[in-house]
């Protein structure tokens, strides 16, 4: 079966060359690749200590981010490798500041791997939440470096749990640790033979969490807001923002809106500040201007979200009207802030579990759009108590960091 394993990834290598010329999504993912052993020998020498860290991309990347610096507060004379499989993880994280080389992960290939490690040489190696690369993990193995899942989430519809999935579930011989975000998992891995397993939580409650230890403040922010109820729009896509302009258009003129929508390209911005009739303004022209006046603050920009969800009132995070579904809720819910998403947040726990506690509201329309918004904007007692849930919701549920490290020093 590995035979086999490797004959698909090898063709999947090849006609992903051919997709490059077509995709510039595609092409980001095979030129990034082109240089990555040239990179791993001119920034790592044979006498380095280095700890490899491997995210499929940008929301695996934030996830396992605290264990990252963790990690290098423990070990500060070793080098952090940091790698990913997506161009979305890749081209926005290129340039962080916690690892010291950071790049794609080549194709897992047999040559690959071995030369991958061969020139990393790391002492520790943790995969985060998923991502099973098989022949990488034969190599771990078979060097016996310590490896580590964390924030690991297994599911009844993946490969291990299948009667066909026995070379699957072999290559999880080469996990030191399971770090798992909840009892189900463990259950499913403990139940394949593993009793190497630790339910740790889920290590985005303590990244969320650390935000508000930094400093939030944005002076533009603070001047558009001008101390009245603000609704925050995050992550929005079309099918969101079809209803919210209806709601924004007819909306009292002492509620501001702030949109960050997912996509920023020009036409989508431009077509969506003119569907709003309130007075609006973006990000990119607001330099020398009163923002005050304005009842409409679009951010055509990206990496501001997370402070902006600092000044909110109410937060709507978009992506519930499609799939995968709805976006990232941990952030608003740390400043404690009452959300309300689409109808398709069911594969994500923490969207599941915030709305059965009641901090976070579920709409499928525009009446129900306008119907919970009014009813935060003019009851401030509902206000507080939701705010207050998601903001429990996050302080309840901190710690899998520690818990990792705890194991990993032991």
């Amino acid at each position: 079966m590995l035979f086999l394993y490797n004959l698909v990834v090898s063709i999947a290598g090849f006609l992903i060359r051919i997709v490059a010329l077509f995709s510039p999504k595609i092409k980001l993912f095979v030129d990034g690749r082109k240089n990555v052993f040239t990179i791993l020998e001119n920034k790592i020498k044979t006498t380095d200590k280095t700890i490899w860290f491997h995210a499929a991309s940008l929301g695996e990347y934030e996830q396992g981010l605290p264990v990252i610096e963790k990690i290098k507060e423990k070990y500060p004379s070793h080098k952090i490798i940091v790698t990913f499989f997506s161009p979305s993880g890749y081209e926005v994280r290129k340039n962080n500041t916690v690892a010291d080389v950071t790049l794609y992960l080549p194709l897992d290939t047999k040559s690959n791997a071995k030369r991958f490690l061969k020139l990393a040489h790391p002492e520790f190696v943790f995969f985060i939440k998923y991502e099973f690369w098989l022949n990488y993990l034969k190599e771990l193995e078979t060097s016996k470096t310590p490896t580590y899942l964390i924030s690991g989430i297994f599911r009844d519809n993946q490969m291990f749990f299948k009667w066909y999935g026995g070379f699957y579930r072999k290559a999880l011989n080469a996990f030191t640790y399971f770090f798992l975000q909840n009892e189900s998992s463990k259950q499913k891995i403990e139940a394949l033979g593993f009793n190497n397993v630790i339910v740790s939580g889920d290590t985005r409650f303590d990244r969320v969490n650390a935000i508000l230890e930094r400093d939030n403040s944005l002076d533009y922010i603070e001047s558009f807001k001008n101390n009245q109820t603000t609704i925050i729009i995050g992550s929005s896509w079309p099918k969101d923002e079809s209803l919210l302009i209806e709601y924004i258009n007819q909306a009292p003129d002492d509620v501001k809106f702030i949109i960050a929508p997912h996509n920023i390209k020009g036409e989508q911005i431009s077509n969506l500040k003119t569907q709003i009739t309130k007075s609006s303004i973006l990000f990119s022209e607001k330099e020398n201007q009163n923002l005050e006046v304005y009842n409409v603050f679009i951010i055509d920009t990206v990496g501001l979200l997370t402070k902006i969800y600092s000044y909110g009132t109410i937060a709507y995070v978009g992506g519930g009207f499609g799939n995968p579904g709805v976006h990232n809720i941990l952030e608003p819910a740390t400043f404690g802030i009452p959300i309300v998403i689409g109808p398709n947040y069911s594969n994500f726990a923490e969207a599941v579990q915030l709305v059965a506690l009641g901090g976070c509201t579920v709409i499928s329309n525009l009446d129900e759009l306008k119907e919970s918004l009014d009813l935060l904007i003019t009851d401030t007692n509902l206000l507080q108590e939701k705010g207050q849930i998601c903001k429990s919701y996050i302080q309840d549920n901190k710690g899998a960091t520690n818990t990792i490290m705890q194991q990993v020093y032991s």
